[in-house]
């Protein structure tokens, strides 16, 4: 079976990727058991349109899925976005995972921006494909392009004529391309908008090989790695004989301040990881996390960092105040613990790296494997995997930098796996963090609002400044300053804004009752100041917040729970889009359970209402179990806990029912990943403290003493 392509297309894709995209084109034509429910046979021959599709000579449509797919169900979402426009019937699509490539934008799976960052994008690849498919069929029935119609892989005209896209699949590969396409009215909808299967479906149920963990490649040998036990400590020397007469084990390598045991099983490297006798420098520093929090309050006392925003006089507001409410909220270093541990694959020839895994940064991790073995960026080709979760940690290609200087030195293909105790030991925590919130009351209003924020090594919370209540108090500022680290710190899961929601919706419910008025209200009132704002730095919209708010109130019986049924509101926007939640808690045995959460979302388009609700009932149900139980502290540089049996996560007997609904408009489709999980947190310590009176300060809420066994 062949691929047929222009040369203009041959050259644009087989300069772009070396040569491997275009193989990566060929794999479904060779896997006629493909698993994948279609109604049309496998094609003799595939006819390449564009670096996204290719199409059959029986009308059948591959359609590649170019960003890393971590669980967003992107791989079903963004094929969805390319078929509508094609005019394709979804039975009749098969769907591929992209290799990195030139020929795409942002292949990245993080800040809930792959269908945000690509919807226009991926729209004129289905467009264009159509408008060329059109001009081909034109021209075979001898009619006017003008005059024609697509629908499920047919192209009609209006004097009855029609070919599908199997006849005339091979005249438009040579179509010229349109430089001006046109996109369908939302209305015309067929694909967009419905529920469709998770395309990996069916095969990760069977338990087929689709994931990083599941790689592999002739003449591979298996890498367990030793790290420092603490952050800031060196290698000086090691013995490593024992682990040699380890069975299996081949070799014992070291790069930098790490040690590589090689083996033909998995099992045998890791036995001869454990088998290694170190000896490690101190650094000059071996951090504690009661060290961390004396530095951070001590910002929070002097309000030291770097402003942010200043509207108004805060100082003259706090001044002439009634009254003040200043609160103090703290969270812990959080590891992601993804389902399934840090893993990559690398082979290393010459001048050459061939990798495949699971990440979420292919193009940042290709330019580390070239730094870190001196190659040239062109010559790592990069495979991706399906994830086993992410949660920010694999925007972090270490594991893959990793294994490419282990095969680099060892001279053959290998597969690196952490252990849970590598992930968690090894990890890049979510950053302990402080929020000093004060507010100014005068006349029964809010005049005056400060948010400091200390944070461990942060580096991303320029965004706060403009999120809610920007624009909405006159006399406004936010201030944030860091302690340095040398444990490492970044992403994880809706980054700072997953606890700051906690923290300042919890903060907003306190002054609510400060202030005598109605928490949902409160917000509702914030928000009329600014609606129609002019300034270009807020970053979210009032009547958006306020249509989420109102509609989740409306759905929940906001103020009109059953006796003994306690309800929490929380309202937040995060990754372009606006959500607000109500949950709803009951007392067993004078204990808080969590027994539902609403959840009304502004997204702007759904593309997949399906795969959007288990991404919002995900999120919800992360945000109040690390919330609820989630701890991770630094004893000289060493974590607290290094696998499950330390560090406690929800249970499903825990998680709490979740109804989701969503605001219908027709706006360009924004973020799902992460932002119904900031909002979670703080609707449930609302609820709590509606049902006992307590107020949560600092999480988790429930120590993990309180709940182990």
């Amino acid at each position: 079976m062949t691929i047929k392509t222009d040369r203009r297309s041959f050259i644009k894709v087989s300069t772009a990727a070396g040569g491997g995209l275009m193989l990566g084109f060929t794999w479904v034509a060779c896997k006629p058991e493909a698993e994948h429910a279609i109604a049309l046979a496998m094609p003799e021959e595939w006819y390449d349109v564009n670096a996204f599709l290719k199409i059959g000579d029986t009308g059948l449509v591959s359609i590649m899925s170019p960003n890393p797919e971590i669980g967003q169900n992107v791989k079903t979402s963004m094929p969805m976005i390319v078929a509508e426009e094609l005019g394709v019937d979804w039975k009749d699509v098969i769907v591929e995972q992209a290799a990195l490539s030139k020929d795409f934008d942002r292949q990245v799976a993080g800040g809930s921006q792959s269908i945000r960052k690509s919807w226009d994008s991926l729209r004129n690849a289905g467009a264009t494909a159509r408008e060329m498919l059109i001009s081909a069929a034109a021209e075979k029935m001898e009619v006017d392009a003008r005059e024609c119609t697509v629908d499920k892989g047919i192209i009609s005209h209006s004097s009855g004529k029609s070919v599908s896209f199997g006849e005339v699949a091979s005249m438009a590969s040579k179509q010229e391309v349109p430089t001006q396409v046109s996109f369908k009215d939302p209305s015309a909808y067929k694909i967009i908008g419905t529920d469709r299967r998770n395309v990996d479906g069916k095969n990760i149920v069977q338990g087929k090989p689709l994931f990083g963990i599941d790689t592999r490649k002739e003449g591979m040998m298996y890498a367990s790695v030793l790290r420092p036990p603490s952050f800031g400590q060196t290698l000086e020397t090691f013995d490593d004989s024992a682990a040699k007469n380890v069975k299996g084990v081949t070799e014992v390598i070291r790069f930098g301040d790490k040690i590589a045991v090689l083996g033909n099983s998995n099992w045998a490297a890791i036995k001869g990881k454990k088998s290694l006798k170190a000896i490690w420098k101190k650094g000059e520093s071996l951090e504690n996390s009661a060290d961390h929090d004396a530095a951070m309050k001590q910002i929070l006392k002097n309000a030291k960092g770097e402003s942010l925003r200043k509207d108004g006089d805060v100082a003259k507001a706090f001044k002439e105040a009634d009254s003040i409410l200043d609160r103090t909220y703290e969270a812990p270093f959080l590891p992601h613990n993804c389902m399934e541990p840090m893993n990559f694959m690398a082979s290393v020839e010459g001048e050459k790296c061939y990798a495949e895994g699971p990440i979420q940064t292919p193009e940042w991790t290709q330019n580390r494997i070239a730094t870190a073995t001196g190659l040239k960026p062109e010559n790592v080709e990069i495979k991706l995997t399906r994830m086993g979760g992410g949660f920010g940690r694999r925007l972090y290609g270490d594991f893959a930098e990793e294994v490419a200087q282990i095969s680099q030195k060892a001279g053959v293909p290998v597969q690196l796996l952490f252990t849970r105790e590598d992930d968690m030991t090894a990890g890049t925590y979510r950053p302990a963090s402080k929020y000093r919130i004060q507010a100014a009351v005068k006349d029964g209003k809010l005049t005056a609002y400060k948010l400091t924020e200390a944070a461990m090594n942060s580096n991303m919370y320029g965004l706060i400044a403009h999120f809610f209540p920007a624009g909405c108090v006159d006399n406004y500022e936010v201030v944030a300053g860091k302690v340095e680290s040398n444990i490492t710190t970044g992403a994880w899961r809706a980054p700072y804004t997953n606890f700051l929601g906690f923290a300042e919706q919890s903060f907003f419910d306190e002054l609510a009752a400060e202030m005598k008025i109605d928490p949902v209200q409160l917000r509702l009132d914030l928000l009329e100041n600014v609606k129609g704002t002019t300034d270009e730095n807020i970053e979210y919209s009032g009547e958006r917040m306020q249509g989420v708010i109102k509609l989740a109130a409306e759905k929940a019986g906001w103020g009109k729970a059953k006796d003994g049924v306690y309800q929490g509101f929380s309202a937040y926007y995060s990754h372009n889009t606006h959500v607000a939640e109500v949950a709803e808690v009951v007392l067993e045995d004078n204990k808080p359970v969590v027994k539902k959460v609403y959840c009304a979302v502004d997204c702007g388009i759904v593309i997949n209402p399906l795969a959007a609700k288990n991404q919002i009932e995900g999120g919800i149900i992360d945000g109040i179990g690390h919330a609820m139980f989630g701890d991770l502290t630094f004893e000289k540089g060493s974590p607290s806990a290094s696998n499950f049996d330390r560090y406690r996560l929800i249970r499903n007997i825990e998680a709490p029912d979740v109804e989701v609904h969503f605001v219908e408009n027709v706006l360009s489709p924004t973020g799902l990943g992460e932002p119904s999980l900031p909002p979670a947190g703080g609707a449930v310590a609302n609820a709590i403290a509606a049902a006992t009176g307590d107020r949560f300060y600092k999480q988790p809420f429930i120590q993990y003493k309180d709940v182990i066994g």
